[in-house]
């Protein structure tokens, strides 16, 4: 019942407009497939917008954790998230509010989501779970937000912590229970509340401790997550050893690889993007630090970017070699809808 509440709002969110650009940003991929070419119809059904780049853990694989950005960090301000929406939403089915960092830390962030509800759009973020106070979840619950993501790694503080630095469970369940109980108090269906688990080594024997904890509290679902990590050829202490929690194959000679195949084709580049807190087009939510920019919104409409020569030339560079794109070496992702 659940889930099929989460998934009638989905759909009621869907409008002829936004049917008719799906067709034609699928239809369009399956041209590029068929000839080589690199045709784009449509315009993105979802986008990821960055809040803020900013994050109060240490998380050993992310950026925001390692304050290791070469690039401009802040928080994106609310009139311009407007101006980007207006522009976009009669065409946009889903908006996800994360990239890098921690959305709560904008203190703008559910005045946005209020805003992309108030056009129909389909709103989806991920958290750390550590700013969900009782105001901050009441808050949440009035914004209209469609589904969020509570990230819990481990079902005691000693295993939790050893991905999620600087973190403390305690604080992350206390947040869960308090959006659970203002979900009640307010008689909402929304949002549904989802704990991510990133299985890695140090925490795979939690997994039904996590889900465990997750019905106690009254959370909707439990996702298991694979974790991306940059140094795989020669191993790594996160790579899980359960084989289907990994994305990486370890060979007869010791060496590691990306399980999936590489193909010359990618989905997201048709019908997704990402558009970090300042503005900036990015291709997909691999290009963490924004080095393949494809256009700016502040000098340009979003129209002219995703028709723009920049974007042409990356989806044409794509089909002739994933491989020799770096954002894609390590992509376990691009390929797996309707490919």
């Amino acid at each position: 019942m659940i889930y099929a509440k989460d998934t009638f709002r989905f759909l009621s969110k869907i409008r002829f407009a936004k049917l008719i650009n799906l067709a034609a940003i699928w239809t369009s991929y399956q041209l590029t497939r068929l000839t080589g070419k690199p045709l784009q119809w449509g315009t993105p059904m979802t986008i990821s917008i960055e809040p803020t780049t900013a994050c109060n853990l240490r998380c050993p694989e992310c950026p925001s954790g390692l304050r290791s950005f070469s690039r401009e960090t802040g928080n994106m301000k609310t009139d311009f998230f407007r101006k980007v929406i207006d522009e976009m939403y009669q065409k946009l089915i889903y908006l996800i509010f994360y990239f890098q960092g921690e959305p709560y830390i904008n203190p703008a962030f559910l005045e946005m989501v209020s805003y992309a509800h108030q056009k129909g759009i389909y709103t989806i973020t991920s958290t750390n779970g550590h700013f969900l106070d009782p105001e901050n979840a009441r808050k949440t619950i009035a914004s209209g937000l469609d589904r969020i993501i509570i990230s819990v790694d481990g079902a005691t503080q000693e295993v939790y912590a050893q991905y999620r630095k600087e973190g403390t469970l305690s604080t992350v369940l206390e947040g869960a229970r308090n959006l659970v109980a203002a979900k009640q108090k307010a008689k909402s269906n929304t949002p549904h509340i989802i704990f991510q688990m990133l299985v890695v080594k140090p925490n795979e024997h939690q997994i039904d401790d996590v889900i465990k904890l997750a019905k106690e509290i009254g959370v909707d679902e439990v996702k298991l997550k694979t974790a991306q990590v940059y140094s795989y050829a020669d191993g790594n202490d996160l790579i899980p050893s359960i084989s289907k929690y990994s994305r990486y194959y370890e060979d007869a000679s010791g060496q590691w690889h990306v399980k999936n195949k590489l193909l010359n084709q990618c989905w997201k580049l048709w019908h997704a993007c990402v558009i970090t807190w300042n503005g900036i087009v990015v291709p997909c939510c691999f290009d963490k630090d924004a080095t393949h920019q494809l256009g700016d919104l502040r000098q340009n409409s979003f129209v002219d970017i995703w028709k723009g020569n920049a974007y042409q030339q990356f989806r044409a560079a794509l089909l002739k070699g994933r491989d020799q794109i770096d954002i894609c070496k390590n992509c376990t992702e691009g390929c797996k809808v309707w490919a």
